[in-house]
């Protein structure tokens, strides 16, 4: 097209001629040439190919591929970081006139054909390439942060995904880039799961054998091959995270597993089912013999539990599933499971981003059946024997609507509160409370602005969120709750604004401890008199801290742990209130910030945390008459930030950040079983309550799912 075309019409005034010779200055020329992109790109790719003021030099595998800098880091964020990073390395002017750069020697920026295909792209805008091209192209363009064009080929895969190539799509290593790409492949494998279970695809991926032992035919027929393939997993990642990943998964797939249900509700091997135990029958027996045969993953640091001797039935609503999806980590996840057989299964797993096959088979510890013979009961005997051989039934515990961390947490009226916390991206002023007894979260008044990085405390049945931080800048705001006006009112404000501070109640007032003033850990400490609504200054902490725990016993208030500015601390100070002092007594096992610490039945609980390297799953516990601290059982979830709260026996550890996401699970101490669960007994599940099915129903009514301690959603 002839540029003139494309000269906007000027204004020279009224039947008057410009003038050229500039007197006029009113008088502009503009000109849009629709054809200088395509010009110049071709011009471009003509020098690239003749090697004509090429700059830079790409090393892929075995080839060389030429261009130039400035076009190659506008198309790809990859190679932009890659030469800002070498031009900051080299000062500018120590550059070379052709610099080389070597790319992965394996992985996808190996295949010059598909890299040298998005080099064409680049001073072209244009991309042609065959179906069996596009998977390592589309490689490439993610390790290369093309986004635009890694979202058509994601789009094209998609267009022509099925049964026999779903698995292939799915194992590329950077599909995890694309949220959108993975959730619709995922979906896709998860429905048609039965069809492909038969491909010689599937046939092929590594498989992991699993046997899980029932005690009744009854347990049998109540499970889905989601909850079983997931609680499997479970079983797996907890085995994984406890043993050397590079030998690991050999080990696994050498021979068959077989499993049990533990009375912490989660899966073991039966090789560390204890000796003497009713399940520890001939079956078992023979196992255990055949493991010390046989080469097989190291057991797992968390004791040996005996199965419960009654069985077990898991409720989870479906509700809580479809909330545990949007947090689905991609490593480790179940992407479809099909019954391929009575009491069996077949499922498709990532594990640590690998693809398997898991083979589940469920099978009756048989020789816990023999009864002695009896002779015949009456009708009314019968249907009351029956009645008792009912599975026992527990409940998932609910998940909070969102993952947070650095929350207020509390018992309010015998329920958790949870306010405020930060979500992976802001601070939020969202309040939820969980009823114990329902197992259900329900939605509670706003706070008036929103904090985290703060602690709450209840006193005379008004909840009190003291500080804290809004995502910017330290607060010294304070605001109470009020039932009888159900809204939050603000109350007189700290005397320093500050973050990360430990808050408790005791003897009718509100202590706030230490915390973070934006530079240091602080030492400062307060107490709030609600009669006079006045803060008051009390002797300074010994030891600068923040991100402390925090909580009031026997008349006095303890500080555990935190960390100062840079270092996590394992001291303790104990405040006397009658004396106005602190002191010093026998320090924690491990250094930690970010912990939660309650007490229950006359002991101080410090719970999760981070090191400073890594989150915390630890416990500790003090006796104040024994005057030491002594490991307690491990969470099941790493936790640091996390909130904690005394709910009648139960400790609960609610969100927190897990070294890798923010959780939106809670679990509690089991005293009974001295292990921390994330089931309840159906008595204190009460909304999932109803009839249990019989043999020939389908497993789901009122929202939610049965089986044998094996239940969808109890993951993070």
């Amino acid at each position: 097209m002839d540029g003139h075309n494309n000269i906007d019409k000027v204004a020279a005034g009224k039947n008057m001629s410009p003038d050229l010779n500039g007197c006029d200055t009113g008088i502009m020329f503009v000109m849009e040439d629709e054809d200088h992109q395509t010009v110049l790109l071709n011009s471009l790719n003509m020098m690239r190919k003749s090697r004509t003021f090429c700059d830079v030099i790409l090393n892929v595998g075995n080839c060389e591929l030429h261009g130039h800098r400035a076009v190659l880091a506008s198309s790809s964020r990859f190679l932009m970081e890659m030469f800002s990073t070498d031009d900051e390395e080299k000062k500018g002017s120590q550059r070379e006139a052709i610099t080389t750069y070597a790319l992965n020697a394996t992985g996808p920026l190996s295949d010059c054909f598909a890299v040298e295909k998005l080099i064409e792209y680049t001073y072209t805008s244009r991309l042609e390439a065959n179906v069996y091209q596009v998977k390592s192209i589309f490689q490439a363009a993610c390790y290369l942060k093309m986004d635009r064009i890694a979202k058509e080929l994601a789009r094209f895969m998609l267009k022509y995904l099925n049964v026999d190539n779903c698995i292939e799509i799915r194992s590329l290593p950077c599909i995890s880039t694309n949220i959108s790409f993975i959730n619709q492949v995922n979906s896709f494998i998860s429905a048609h799961m039965k069809e492909i279970a038969e491909t010689s695809t599937f046939l092929s991926l590594p498989c992991i054998q699993i046997e899980i032992l029932s005690q009744t035919k009854q347990e049998m027929t109540l499970s889905t091959g989601d909850s079983v393939s997931q609680l499997v997993l479970d079983w797996i990642k907890r085995c994984y995270d406890e043993n050397e990943p590079a030998t690991f998964f050999n080990g696994l797939m050498e021979k068959t597993y077989m499993l049990y249900l533990a009375l912490d509700n989660i899966l073991q091997d039966c090789s560390e089912l204890p000796s003497g135990e009713l399940s520890d029958t001939e079956i078992v027996q023979d196992y255990k013999k055949l493991s010390k045969k046989t080469t097989s993953i190291p057991k797992t640091r968390r004791k040996g539990q005996i199965q419960p001797a009654k069985s077990r039935v898991l409720i989870c609503n479906r509700e809580m599933h479809e909330r545990r999806e949007s947090f689905i980590d991609s490593d480790w996840t179940i992407l479809g499971v099909t019954c391929v057989g009575e009491h069996t299964f077949s499922a498709l797993g990532s594990l640590k981003g690998q693809l398997c096959s898991l083979s589940i088979k469920l099978k009756l510890n048989i020789s816990m059946l023999s009864n002695p013979p009896s002779t015949q009961p009456s009708p009314l005997h019968s249907r009351a024997e029956s009645q008792e051989s009912l599975p026992d039934l527990y409940c998932a515990l609910a998940l909070m609507t969102s993952g947070k961390c650095a929350i207020g947490c509390a018992n309010f009226n015998n329920r958790l509160l949870v306010c405020g916390g930060y979500d992976r991206t802001e601070c939020i002023k969202n309040v939820e409370s969980y009823d114990p007894e329902q197992n259900v979260w329900e939605t509670f008044e706003p706070m008036c602005e929103a904090r985290g990085r703060f602690n709450i405390a209840v006193l005379n049945n008004k909840v009190y969120a003291v500080g804290g931080c809004n995502g910017t800048t330290e607060l010294s705001t304070v605001e109470c709750y009020d039932m009888i006006k159900r809204k939050w009112i603000p109350v007189t404000s700290l005397p320093l604004a500050r973050s990360n501070t430990g808050v408790c109640e005791l003897n009718g007032k509100i202590y706030c401890i230490g915390g973070w003033n934006g530079q240091v850990g602080i030492k400062q400490s307060d107490v709030y008199d609600p009669n006079t609504d006045k803060w008051t200054s009390i002797a300074p902490l010994q030891t600068g801290r923040n991100q402390a725990g925090v909580c009031a016993m026997n008349g006095k208030v303890y500080v555990v742990g935190g960390c100062d500015t840079w270092n996590c601390l394992n001291t303790v100070e104990c405040y006397d209130p009658e004396t106005n002092s602190w002191s010093f007594i026998k320090p924690i096992i491990t250094p930690r910030r970010g912990c939660g610490l309650a007490h229950i039945k006359g002991k101080l609980y410090v719970v999760g945390g981070s090191d400073g390297t890594q989150s915390l799953a630890t416990t500790e516990i003090y006796d104040p008459n024994e005057r030491i601290w002594i490991p307690g059982p491990n969470m099941i979830t790493p936790r640091a930030n996390v909130g904690v709260a005394v709910i009648g026996n139960r400790l609960y550890a609610v969100g927190g950040f897990s070294g890798k996401k923010f959780l939106n699970s809670i679990e509690f101490l089991d005293e009974s079983m001295d292990e921390w669960t994330r089931f309840s007994p159906r008595n204190n599940c009460s909304k999932s309550a109803s009839p249990l099915p019989t043999a020939d129903t389908v497993c789901n009514f009122n929202d939610c799912e049965f089986s044998n301690g094996f239940s969808n959603g109890i993951s993070d």
